[in-house]
């Protein structure tokens, strides 16, 4: 049986392939995909400057013990893992622009939440609300990224795009905590995110996207609108990777202090994870550019393995910083070249959906991970926990070899196949 042609998209290929002819006069750097970068960066930044702190203030501030900051910091996971399948649907049937401009207004003014929450409820809702915007936010802003961007500079395009957050996950919590250690005014840090939320909502709100066509055919809303069916088994890869990560990003800082009696490394550790990450992604856009989605993501998987393995059987100092550069830089290959695969799996109305896809398989491994190396770390031990984690990523590298990359192959719709 042949294999049935799709029609839009081999459409979109062919004006690609149009598109390629002049790859070389296309610009890569154009004015909006460059606002959309510093959104994101002012997104995450504004976000990420809070994020070591909170426990802190729960605790000075409503002297919040540490299993309810657990509970009331999580909220905003689970609000935004909610909303993402939401979000690209919404992301897909509505003008993107406004809904990114909407969406970050709202993450914007929900910052004015923590200024005046006089209680830790009040405190828990605003932080449990403020996960719907942030997680819309990524969507569309992401998305959005993607429309400003020539389609022969796409796969590079969204390899660089990563760069964005991953500088503001490096610095965001440096700058954060010494504002807090020159001022001890927790206040002025919420004004300050608010201020620089305010030049993201800005800058997002000036980006130009050219008219997308409109789809004279309007599907009925069924399970693809939310998730992109055709890229499962790429959610259950990611799901794997990301439960990784939950694991080794919440538990890294309280076993170099209790194990390796490293108290003040947990800042350099996750600064050098973010060089990795920057380094990597600098380098795998050059991949992407020449269309090595699969290798990327191979060498990827492998890298961060490695950093895996190394943290998880050598208890020293210099693995733990070695295994954060092998585990930056192997996420910056995968990551990257598993969300082009997702966009290389949707029709061009469905490049929300694949956004959101990706994040929600993301979001869930994190969760479960958080959940299952609490639970192996409490009952017992702390090298259980981190093999928990290395063992979840051989898992995932197998089925990344063995099986993603044919299911890749065989459903991108590049090769003008279904």
């Amino acid at each position: 049986m042949k294999p049935k042609v799709c029609r839009l998209d081999m459409n979109e290929i062919d004006k690609d392939k149009g598109n390629e002819v002049k790859g070389k006069k296309e610009k890569l750097w154009n004015g909006g995909y460059c606002r959309a970068m510093v959104g994101n960066f002012m997104l995450f930044f504004s976000f990420y400057i809070l994020t070591p702190l909170l426990p802190i203030y729960l605790d000075a501030e409503f002297a919040a013990d540490k299993d309810v900051m657990g509970l009331v910091l999580s909220g905003y996971v689970v609000a935004a893992l909610l909303v993402r399948p939401f979000s690209g649907f919404i992301v897909d049937t509505f003008d993107r622009k406004k809904v990114l401009a909407l969406c970050f207004f709202f993450f914007f003014i929900l910052f004015t939440g923590y200024i005046g929450a006089g209680t830790l409820l009040l405190f828990a809702i605003v932080r449990t609300l403020h996960g719907l915007p942030f997680g819309a936010v990524t969507v569309a802003n992401s998305t959005v990224a993607i429309d400003t961007l020539p389609s022969s500079r796409r796969n590079e395009g969204i390899g660089f795009y990563g760069l964005s957050n991953n500088l503001a996950m490096a610095f965001a919590p440096s700058v954060g905590i010494w504002i807090y250690n020159a001022t001890g005014n927790f206040e002025l840090l919420f004004w300050i995110a608010l201020v620089i939320a305010f030049v993201g909502l800005i800058t997002v709100s000036t980006i130009k996207l050219p008219k997308r066509e409109k789809i004279k055919e309007k599907k009925p809303i069924s399970l693809d609108r939310f998730f992109l069916t055709r890229g499962w088994l790429l959610a259950i890869n990611i799901l794997c990777f990301g439960l990784c990560w939950g694991i080794m990003s919440n538990y890294v800082a309280i076993y170099g202090s209790e194990v390796l009696n490293i108290t003040d490394g947990t800042g350099l550790f996750f600064m050098i994870l973010s060089f990795g990450l920057f380094a990597s992604r600098i380098q795998g856009s050059k991949a992407l550019a020449k269309g090595k989605i699969v290798e990327n993501a191979a060498v990827g998987v492998i890298l961060s393995l490695g950093g895996y393995l190394l943290f998880a059987t050598v208890q020293q100092s210099w693995a733990y910083y070695a295994s954060a550069a092998m585990i930056g830089l192997g996420n910056g290959h995968m990551y990257p070249a598993f969300l082009n695969m997702f966009i290389k799996l949707a029709r061009n109305d469905q490049r929300g959906t694949a956004n959101s896809s990706i994040l929600t398989a993301w979001d869930i491994g994190m969760g479960l991970g958080i959940v299952s190396g609490g639970f192996l770390l409490e009952y017992i031990s702390y090298s259980a926990a981190f093999w928990g984690a290395a063992v979840m990523q051989g898992v995932g590298t197998l089925i990344f070899f063995l099986f993603t990359r044919g299911f890749f192959n065989r459903r991108r719709l590049d090769r003008g196949t279904v």
